[in-house]
């Protein structure tokens, strides 16, 4: 291994010792340092991403850091340490205690970081596995309740058949092309039937990490039945992990021969999600259904490849991670102080935890697509991308269900703001949450009104 090798691993470096760190010292001191040394071991991987690595590539390691992939992982690790400090809390309530969690929230951190940064289709399916195996033991962490351990046992069971697909695909790549590197196989793959069969496998795969239908079915059960900091970290960073693999590898493949997939899948994760999200009374598992939908706009952008869809989707998986912290982040400490999931027990919060309630707001009006947040700017890139492109339908189609979203985000506003207070306990965020809260609204904010330096970095960081 050279210096630059070493140099461009440092990141997995970083985050793979700060995970056995917390393990060494879970055995003296029960876990109790270990959400600061997760943040700690997240804050100086992304600090050190910032640095301009002396070569893009380290060939032995089969990993590479490019533009692109420093943004993401910069995202991974800011987004890994706002989840370890709202799930500290949130833990305590819930008896989660010990080292397991923090050290597992930075394994599934190593894993989606390494996914990115691999050259090589065996590192990218080592890397977004792994990332996978650490979400399976967090959704089930929540050992007192029994949702909790359905949701891990559905998540594990469907995994399991997706990671199958996925080596299957990768399989049939490598006996159409011959080669593992990532760029030669891709540019290779459109003239061999066999490595395109495989693209069939590997959507089937990426479809069950982005919760598109039908690859659907475990999302709500594991945002309902997972602990609330967990599900805002397999929501904000193995969706953002599984677009950022699909932006390494599509601008090189036959997206044509792709489209008619694509498209069905877009079609029916915009249409299925936002009506089954209509139904829904808890919230956790109406975020679950949206976020189906919100995969679907992503896709669109996909099919619009280089007419701006592909600066479209890295702009909004990077916003949507945003939303996703404040939302379900704002959820784990109104859950915390002892109310209920549902939006009729969170009747006139505002009058007795107004910042919550207003971080709460601002991220459903994000997802909603209302302006001036960055929800709004990424689905105008997306629907304006598929213009461009020609797909009118499916621009036409998006921006409906898009405005029939705005019925059930807004309910939960209603609850919050436009109804009789219920007796239930204030919540009072420490200084931490406070902060990591205020981030995440304010990213929301500053995206949707200043756009600009985000497009300017995602188009430089594209290939």
């Amino acid at each position: 291994m050279t210096a630059v090798d070493l140099w461009i691993a440092m990141p997995l470096l970083f985050i793979a010792g700060g995970a056995l760190l917390i393990l060494l010292l879970g055995t003296v001191n029960q876990g109790r340092y270990g959400t600061a040394v997760g943040v700690a071991a997240s804050a100086g991987a992304a600090m050190w991403t910032f640095q301009d690595p002396p070569a893009t590539l380290a060939p032995a390691l089969a990993l590479a850091s490019t533009q692109l992939v420093r943004m993401y992982i910069v995202l991974f690790c800011v987004t890994a340490s706002a989840v370890l400090v709202i799930s500290h809390r949130y833990n305590k309530r819930c008896g989660i205690t010990g080292e397991e969690y923090p050290a597992t929230i930075l394994f599934a951190a190593f894993g989606m970081t390494a996914m990115v940064m691999a050259t090589n289709l065996l590192v990218l399916f080592m890397g977004l596995e792994a990332m996978t195996f650490g979400f399976y033991i967090l959704v089930a962490m929540d050992m007192k309740r029994e949702t909790s351990a359905e949701a891990g046992l559905k998540y594990l069971l469907m995994g399991a058949v997706a990671a199958a697909f996925l080596a299957f695909g990768i399989g049939l790549h490598y006996a159409g092309t011959g080669s593992l590197s990532l760029a030669e196989a891709l540019n290779l793959a459109a003239g061999h039937r066999i490595a395109l069969a495989g693209w069939g496998f590997i959507l089937v795969g990426a479809a069950f990490k982005l919760s598109l239908v039908p690859a659907h079915l475990w999302t709500p059960d594991v945002y309902q039945g997972g602990p609330a900091p967990v599900t805002a970290f397999l929501s904000a960073c193995s969706k953002g992990a599984t677009v950022a693999m699909l932006l390494l590898i599509l601008p090189w493949g036959n997206t044509d021969t792709l489209r008619p997939v694509l498209w069905c899948l877009a079609v029916l994760s915009m249409v299925v999600g936002n009506l089954a999200a209509l139904l829904q009374s808890n919230v956790r598992r109406m975020l679950g259904y949206s976020s189906i939908a919100q995969m679907g706009y992503v896709v669109v952008a996909f099919i619009s490849g280089t007419n701006g869809g592909y600066e479209a989707a890295a702009y909004y998986s990077v916003a949507y991670a945003a939303m996703s912290v404040a939302a379900l982040g704002a959820v784990s400490l109104i859950e915390s102080s002892g109310a209920g999931d549902t939006s009729e027990e969170w009747h006139g919060l505002w009058r007795r935890s107004p910042f919550v309630s207003a971080i709460l707001a601002i991220s459903l009006f994000a997802l909603a697509g209302i302006p001036p947040t960055a929800g709004f700017t990424g689905k105008f890139l997306i629907f304006t991308a598929a213009i461009r492109a020609g797909e009118i339908s499916l621009a036409v189609i998006g921006i409906l269900t898009a405005a029939a979203s705005a019925y059930y985000y807004l309910r939960v506003i209603a609850s919050l703001y436009m109804q009789d207070q219920q007796e239930t306990a204030a919540v009072s965020p420490t200084l931490p949450e406070y902060a990591v809260l205020t981030a995440a609204a304010a990213a929301i904010l500053l995206f949707g009104i200043f756009p600009s330096p985000l497009l300017i970095l995602v188009k430089s960081a594209l290939p």
